[in-house]
């Protein structure tokens, strides 16, 4: 048995019961990222699920400070989110990418696929790289990772982020310049 602010739960969270509105695909996630903290013998907070569907809710990656803010009246402090989403990360269900200035991004990662992005230097607009292309990328870094494997390596991890200026905000800055 779980507890939550009292509340009894034998094998399921109940979203409603924390607040939260959430569909199938959210309640999904959120049973798997639970279950993955569970099988780590962790236990299920109120914090960390709100951490959690805070990430689920997002689209593109989001720095600590930003998944800090979607939290509904403040349910942890910001020591919090940063702690919950390094063992997230370890757990393997949260991902971490960076901006080219250095900055941390997360993003809710349950099925272990690498998501690769392209970051305006601009505007650090977040774009996931196309499903083609992400494929090749996969492809290469595997090969990569085969030839190291056969060196001797282990237990390997690998960080790949684009960065480049968008071309609709390269548009806008030519239209400005010119004009």
């Amino acid at each position: 048995m779980l507890k939550i602010n009292t509340i009894m739960i034998a094998t399921h969270i109940y979203p409603s019961m924390l607040g939260a509105t959430m569909g199938p695909k959210t309640t999904s996630a959120l049973d798997q990222a639970c279950a993955r903290l569970k099988s780590a013998g962790m236990r299920i907070t109120q914090p960390r699920i709100a951490i959690i569907n805070a990430l689920i809710k997002r689209a593109h990656p989001a720095s600590i400070e930003q998944v800090h803010a979607d939290l509904a009246d403040s349910s942890c402090d910001l020591v919090t989110v940063y702690r919950c989403l390094a063992v997230f990360e370890e757990l393997g269900f949260v991902r971490r990418s960076f901006l080219h200035n250095g900055t941390a991004l997360y993003e809710i990662n349950l099925n272990g696929t690498d998501h690769y992005h392209i970051v305006c230097k601009d505007t650090h607009q977040v774009e996931e790289i196309d499903a083609e292309t992400a494929n090749e990328l996969r492809r290469v870094i595997k090969q990569v990772e085969d030839v190291l494997k056969n060196r001797g390596y282990r237990d390997m991890t690998h960080v790949v982020e684009f960065f480049g200026v968008s071309p609709a905000n390269r548009k806008s800055t030519e239209a400005s310049a010119a004009g």
